[in-house]
């Protein structure tokens, strides 16, 4: 099992799930320039990353991949119990997280792709961290009295991680939202999302950290 990753992006959800059901798995580090390269495209149409290469499957998207990943290793319960009503509880918030919460970045990662006027970037990625913002208190409220996003640990909290990171890094007000301040802590205490950091920054290949 390959993972095709980049540094910062939203990959890194899918390298905390491999290390949480722990899968022999190769971290396989791309770049600006790798993503397009013909090779990659030949894999990928999309030059996109993440991508799962698993045997014959190549699989694109970070809802798939990890609802992919946590299907191959029920006994982590990263989709709740294995009832209906658990597995659409976690693919609410995780489609929440990828379909509202990540898009909200958009505007700050790549203001060019909205304006035709650079000067106006500024003006927009503030806008967009408002918006953000408010999608964090959200958050922040779900997980009052809540160790996990929905209870017990499924794969919507790495990828809520990885966007309190670059919340944090994009410079978004976190200001008293505590629950999601505390919930940041113990991922980054966490074994399996250490290993993953350290596999992100470009270590060696290693097996997974089961927990």
């Amino acid at each position: 099992m390959k993972l095709y990753y980049m540094p910062g992006a939203c990959s890194l959800a899918d390298l905390i799930v491999l290390q949480w059901i722990g899968a022999d798995h190769e971290p396989v580090r791309m770049s600006l320039e790798t993503i397009k390269s013909p090779d990659y495209l030949a894999i990928n149409e999309g030059g996109t990353v993440p991508l799962l290469a698993h045997g014959d499957l190549s699989l694109t998207e970070n809802v798939a991949i990890l609802g992919y990943l946590a299907d191959l290793h029920p006994e982590a319960r990263l989709l709740g119990d294995g009832s209906p009503r658990e597995r659409a509880e976690v693919m609410r918030w995780l489609g929440f997280l990828n379909s509202d919460v990540h898009k909200a970045f958009k505007p700050i990662f790549t203001p060019q792709r909205f304006l035709r006027d650079a000067a106006l970037a500024p003006a927009l990625a503030e806008t967009a961290r408002g918006h953000v913002r408010e999608y964090l208190s959200r958050l922040d409220e779900r997980l009052a009295g809540r160790k996990w996003l929905t209870g017990e640990r499924s794969v919507a909290d790495p990828y809520l991680f990885v966007l309190s990171r670059w919340s944090a890094a994009k410079k978004v007000d976190m200001q008293g939202l505590d629950n999601l301040a505390r919930f940041v802590r113990m991922m980054d205490a966490d074994a399996g999302v250490q290993a993953a950091l350290t596999a992100e920054a470009g270590a060696p290949p290693r097996a997974g950290v089961a927990q």
